[in-house]
């Protein structure tokens, strides 16, 4: 009975409740013993004293004990043997038995139902090529508004001109809406300039998604100071800029097309340039899974923002094997799927960037190749194999993950004199700024810029971008993958360019470390004479002045 003025209802029971409990509880017992009784069952097996020191003849008994025991196993292994033979025995009449059976139907017969069961279970392979481009095709087709998703980073190198001219040859009824992303990782300078290039021939959004989204069925901690401003909140990953603005200019032209059914649309890209990030935004909660790895999303999915909009993610595009070593290391999947050396991805990435700004965002010390940057890259951040040796490859890894994901600060400088592609004509580009309002992107962009936090340019890595990525739309479409001698042979002009930031002395080096072979390689720099020993490794990672002096 719960008591007034107390929390809790009290526990005590009255006497004759709790005796009877105590009687039913002794009688189940007892019904449980007498049970065992009848079925044989003894609660405590009783230990083998063995034979006592005193009984007399004690060896003997002993010995007899034993040669039992061992009568027993002989007989266990005897039994265990006929089996062994008996089985052998029937596969051998099994395979005289088919041998014997010449009748092309009857094999026929068992090579279909063979193929049949074979082909059950195995289902539609999610990584391939075919399976990618035809989930990007359905995603493109089923779409009204076609969001091409851009890092800011490099933006020239994340446009797809097969995508762009797909969508603008499905007809005038399809729009495409370019959107830089991650732009909180270059400097504003550089943002603006990229915008109004690209203004030109589409219309522009700046967003910055935000990364800390949690799904609805995990609640959010309670706080005990609960901010009185917003400042705290947008220095963090929380905080997402653009959201508004793009969600209400996907409104208003479903509005104005006056449609019964929500307004499709389609968000594209290469990998790992923030696509699901971008649905997450604009919906306000984890409704598409993100990862930092390339290719996390397999198939479309569609997710509704509002009752009159529909965003419908999609795979990332599949770059073509003809592309340069730099497009393929940061968009395509080759490196993922070990297709590709993580070595030569690095080696090909630092050839990009100048050594000193790499130097000093990572806050190492000089370095003269690829594998000496990783050593002490993999020294400066405690990847040690055992030994002290440091683990080169896992180094590689987080050097990719970082210029793939959204961590570091690099941007690519706006080309000087850049012209339109040859499929972009006047006429297709009022058309496709048609339906838009281009003042209200404009004022977006501007308080979309206002409010993020940008790096400086002198913290920024400058690279090198080398103009739009080629991608492919059809499996059959794909060339044959030259051997990567071939294609280091058609890149070495673009190598060799002004910007290219490393010593003559080098590039030697890497030359001297390229074996000459027919199969497709990966990098070795077991010639390069570079000093790893042990009188190096494990020295700190101070600056050594005496360099300057020679």
């Amino acid at each position: 009975m719960k008591r007034p003025k107390l929390r809790k209802a009290s526990k005590r029971l009255s006497c004759a409740k709790r005796y009877k409990i105590q009687k039913k509880v002794r009688d189940h017992n007892k019904k449980l013993r007498k049970d065992a009784k009848k079925k044989g069952l003894k609660k405590h097996v009783k230990k083998d004293l063995g034979v006592p020191n005193s009984a007399p003849f004690k060896e003997e008994v002993l010995r007899e004990a034993e040669q039992r025991r061992l009568q027993i196993e002989e007989e266990k292994e005897r039994k265990r043997q006929a089996k062994k033979e008996e089985r052998a025995q029937k596969r051998k009449k099994e395979k005289e038995a088919a041998v014997k059976e010449t009748d092309p139907s009857a094999k026929k017969a068992r090579k279909d139902t063979t193929a049949n069961k074979s082909e059950k279970p195995s289902g539609p392979n999610k990584s391939s090529k075919q399976h990618l481009c035809n989930e990007l095709n359905k995603v493109i087709d089923a779409s009204d508004v076609v969001i091409e998703v851009l890092d800011a980073r490099d933006p020239l190198g994340c446009r797809c001109p097969q995508l762009e001219e797909a969508v603008l040859l499905k007809g005038s009824n399809k729009k495409l809406l370019l959107v830089l992303t991650k732009i909180d990782l270059v400097p504003k300078e550089n943002v603006e300039k990229w915008i109004k290039c690209f203004q030109r021939e589409f219309p522009v959004m700046a967003f910055k998604g935000s990364t800390q989204i949690r799904d609805k069925t995990v609640k959010a901690k309670r706080r005990r100071v609960v901010a009185s401003n917003e400042v705290l909140d947008k220095s963090k990953g929380a905080a997402c800029f653009g959201n508004d603005c793009l969600a209400e200019l996907l409104t208003v032209y479903a509005a104005k097309t006056q449609s019964e059914a929500a307004l499709k649309v389609g968000i594209v890209g290469f990998p790992n340039v923030g696509k699901s990030t971008l649905i997450n935004s604009l919906k306000g909660m984890m409704a598409c899974h993100v990862g930092i790895t390339k290719g996390t999303t397999k198939t479309m999915q569609e997710v509704h923002m509002s009752k009159t909009v529909k965003l419908m993610d999609s795979p990332g595009v599949v770059a073509s094997p003809s592309n340069s070593a730099v497009s393929m290391a940061l968009r395509s999947l080759q490196v993922e799927e070990g297709q590709e050396s993580v070595m030569d991805a690095v080696n090909t990435l630092l050839k990009q960037c100048d050594k000193s700004q790499i130097m000093l965002q990572y806050n190492i010390p000089d370095f003269k190749n690829s594998l000496e940057f990783l050593t002490l890259f993999a020294k400066k951040r405690g990847y040690l194999q055992k030994g002290g040796v440091p683990n080169t490859e896992q180094a590689a890894n987080t050097f990719l993950t970082d210029w793939t994901g959204a961590k570091l600060s690099y941007h690519c400088k706006v080309p000087g004199s850049y012209s339109l592609p040859s499929y972009m004509t006047d006429a297709v580009v009022t058309e496709m700024q048609n339906g838009w309002d281009l003042d209200k992107v404009k004022e977006g962009n501007k308080e979309t810029l206002k409010g993020v936090k940008f790096p400086n340019l002198s913290s920024s890595i400058s690279f090198v971008s080398r103009g739009p990525t080629a991608g492919l739309l059809t499996a059959s479409a794909t060339p044959d993958d030259p051997p990567s001698t071939e294609r280091e042979e058609q890149h070495s002009d673009e190598d060799d360019e002004p910007e290219q930031t490393e010593s003559h002395e080098t590039e030697e080096l890497e030359e001297a470390q390229e074996p000459v072979t027919d199969k497709p390689r990966q990098v070795q720099f077991q010639s390069a004479p570079v000093d790893i020993s042990l009188s190096t490794v494990y020295t700190d990672d101070a600056y050594d002045f005496n360099t300057d002096f020679k």
